[in-house]
C-alpha cells in the first residue's frame, strides 16, 4: 500500500482516484452487453432490451460457453454450483480487468480490494431451500459435499465477492455491502476514500442483482388482487395504489406508470492517478466524491418527495470546492417510479433554481437494461464516463413525452445531445428514502 502525497505542513494529501476500467454483464438485444463499446450503443441510441413476457424483463442471456471462453481455468467442483450471480459478477469483473489492462492471472488484482454491492437475495434462495430440505439419512456422501459447497458458495449476500477475491488471489479487502439499489454506489464511495487515504492502489467494484421473474409475476397476481381491493374502497384525490409490471417503464415520461427489473452485473476498476500512470493506465475520468443521506421517515417503505436530502447529498459531494453550475449534466436514478421523478424534479430546482434547471440536462438509461438493483452505481458512473468523454448525453430511454412536472431537459427520443463537461453528478436510490450521490469528473478537471 502507498500513502498518500506529503504536504507542505506534513500531513497526508488525498491521492487522486480515477476510473480506468469498465466491464458488463447485461441484457443485450441478442448477445449480453460486455464492454464499454457495447453499453455505448446501446445507451447511446436509446435502445430497450426489454422483453415482454406476462411481465416486461431484462434478460442477460449468458452461455455456458461465453463463460468457459473467459474463464476457462476455473475448476468445476465450484464452477458446477455457480448461480447466476456468481457468472454475471465474475464476467463483468473480467471484462473490467481487461478493460483496464490488468491481469488478475499474472498477480496484477493481488493487492487489490474487491469490493461487491449486493441488494437481493433471489440467487441464494435455491442453494438455501436445497440444503434446508435435505434429507440427512437418504442423502450419498458425495451429494453431500455437492450441496455443501453450494451452499457455502451461495446462501449469503457475500456470494460474489467470495469468488471474485478466490479468482484474483486478493489479500487486500474483500466484503459485500447491502444497501438496495444504492449498494454499489456506497462502494463507490468506500473505495474512493480506500484510494484516496492510500490503503489501496487498486479497487474493483462490482454491482450485482438477479431477480426472479417467476416471483415477479407472482407479485403481477397479488397486486392485481390488491389493486381490485383498493380500488373498492378509494376515495377522490388517493394516489393510484400499485403499478404494473405489464407495462414498459418510461422514466420522466407522462404515460410512466411502473417499474421493470432487469439482471445483471456492472464493475468498475477505480485506482489512484500515481498507480494509473506508473503503468500506462488508461482514465475514462475521476471519482470526486460521493454522499449518502436519509430521509429519516419512520416509515420504511416511505420516501419524502421534497428531495431535500438529496439536496443534502449533492451538497456534501459539492463542498467548498466546486459550485453546482459547473455541472450541466446529471445521471438520475428514475426507474418509473413517479414518485421517483416529484423528488428529483424538486431536488434539481432547489439546487439550480427555477431559471438554471430548464439547462440542466438530466437524463436516465433505466429503460435500456431494467431496474437491476444494485448494479445501478456502477453503471451510472460508467455510462457518465463514457458520456463526458465522447461529449455526448445519451437520451432517456422509453421517454418519448416529457412529464409536465419534469423541469430539467431529459433529452427524449433516441438521439444523443452535444455537451461539452468535465463535471457531472449520479444518483441512487434505496426504498427507504437512501439517497446516494456521486460528484464525477472528466481525466483532468481540477
Amino acid at each position: 500500500m502507498n500513502g498518500g502525497a506529503k504536504t507542505s505542513e506534513g500531513g497526508l494529501q488525498p491521492r487522486d482516484v480515477v476510473v480506468t476500467g469498465m466491464g458488463f454483464c447485461l441484457p443485450g438485444p441478442v448477445n449480453p452487453v460486455f464492454t464499454p463499446e457495447d453499453l455505448w450503443s446501446i445507451a447511446s441510441q436509446g435502445i430497450s432490451c426489454l422483453v415482454h413476457d406476462d411481465v416486461y424483463y431484462g434478460a442477460v442471456n449468458l452461455t455456458q460457453e461465453m463463460f468457459d471462453d473467459r474463464l476457462p481455468d476455473v475448476p468445476s467442483f465450484f464452477s458446477n454450483h455457480y448461480t447466476k450471480a456468481h457468472r454475471f459478477g465474475l464476467m463483468s469483473m473480467v471484462e473490467a480487468s481487461a478493460d483496464a489492462g490488468l491481469d488478475f492471472r499474472n498477480g496484477d488484482l493481488t493487492d487489490a480490494a474487491m469490493l461487491v454491492g449486493r441488494g437481493g437475495v433471489d440467487a441464494n434462495v435455491g442453494s438455501y431451500l436445497s440444503v434446508l430440505n435435505a434429507d440427512a439419512e437418504s442423502t450419498a456422501p458425495m451429494d453431500a459435499m455437492e450441496l455443501f459447497v453450494a451452499a457455502e458458495q451461495a446462501i449469503t449476500p457475500s456470494d460474489v465477492a467470495m469468488v471474485q477475491g478466490a479468482l484474483t488471489r486478493t489479500s487486500g479487502p474483500c466484503f459485500t455491502v447491502s444497501c438496495g439499489c444504492a449498494s454499489s454506489a456506497l462502494q463507490v464511495g468506500i473505495a474512493r476514500q480506500m484510494i484516496a487515504a492510500g490503503q489501496v492502489d487498486i479497487a474493483v467494484v462490482t454491482g450485482i442483482d438477479v431477480f426472479n421473474v417467476q416471483l415477479i409475476r407472482n407479485i403481477q397476481r397479488l397486486l392485481h388482487g390488491a389493486q381490485n381491493t383498493y380500488d373498492a374502497i378509494r376515495s377522490d384525490g388517493m394516489p393510484t395504489l400499485l403499478p404494473s409490471f405489464e407495462s414498459l417503464m418510461r422514466p420522466y415520461d407522462r404515460r410512466a406508470d411502473c417499474i421493470n427489473h432487469g439482471e445483471g452485473s456492472a464493475t468498475i476498476v477505480m485506482e489512484s492517478r500515481e498507480h494509473a500512470d506508473k503503468r500506462g493506465g488508461h482514465p475514462y475520468g475521476q471519482v470526486l466524491a460521493q454522499a449518502t443521506t436519509r430521509d429519516g421517515l419512520a416509515n420504511p417503505l416511505a420516501c419524502d418527495d421534497t428531495g431535500s436530502q438529496l439536496v443534502t447529498a449533492v451538497r456534501r459531494c459539492l463542498g467548498d470546492r466546486w459550485r453546482i453550475d459547473q455541472v450541466p449534466y446529471v445521471h438520475g436514478g428514475s426507474d418509473g417510479n413517479t414518485v421517483v421523478t416529484a423528488f428529483e424534479a424538486n431536488a434539481a430546482t432547489e439546487l439550480y433554481g427555477q431559471d438554471g434547471v430548464k439547462d440542466l440536462l438530466m437524463t436516465s438509461q433505466e429503460g435500456c437494461f431494467g431496474h437491476n438493483g444494485a448494479p445501478a452505481g456502477c453503471l451510472g458512473v460508467a455510462l457518465t464516463l463514457l458520456m463526458m468523454q465522447t461529449g455526448e448525453v445519451c437520451p432517456t430511454t422509453n421517454c418519448d413525452e416529457p412529464a409536465d412536472n419534469v423541469p430539467f431537459d431529459p433529452v427524449p427520443g433516441h438521439r444523443t445531445r452535444p455537451l461539452d463537461f468535465d463535471y457531472a453528478l449520479s444518483f441512487n436510490y434505496q426504498v427507504g428514502g437512501v439517497k446516494s450521490a456521486i460528484l464525477l469528473g472528466s481525466p483532468d478537471a481540477p
